[in-house]
């Protein structure tokens, strides 16, 4: 399951009080029926991740056996992408990754 978050609060430190008074209580009651969940951030600058990351990673402690994760990005199809793969490794979880807005770039073909 995908949960969007925000738009919240340029600062990190009204960010993570938004998050907290917000969205928290909107995770809670979509883990009620979940196994994995995947939060998406917008990209936001380096003194967010460490509220973000610490919050993820509390989450997950607190309702295993659910796997919690969290991406950061601006194209659906990246953060679709990797709730996906996300769901599927089950020994990931409490991770906050940033994702890489060009993607993998194309294919090489094998030389002929």
């Amino acid at each position: 399951m995908i949960l969007r978050v925000g738009p919240l609060a340029e600062s990190p430190l009204d960010a993570a009080a938004q998050f907290h008074a917000e969205v928290l209580p909107e995770i809670r009651g979509a883990l009620a029926g979940t196994a994995h969940l995947t939060l998406v951030f917008a990209p936001a600058g380096h003194g967010h991740r460490g509220w973000r990351l610490a919050a993820v990673q509390e989450l997950a402690r607190h309702h295993a056996p659910a796997r919690i994760n969290a991406v950061a990005g601006t194209r659906e199809e990246a953060f679709v992408a990797a709730a996906e793969w996300l769901a599927q490794a089950e020994g990931i979880t409490g991770q906050y990754l940033g994702l890489d807005e060009t993607g993998a770039g194309s294919v090489v073909s094998p030389q002929q």
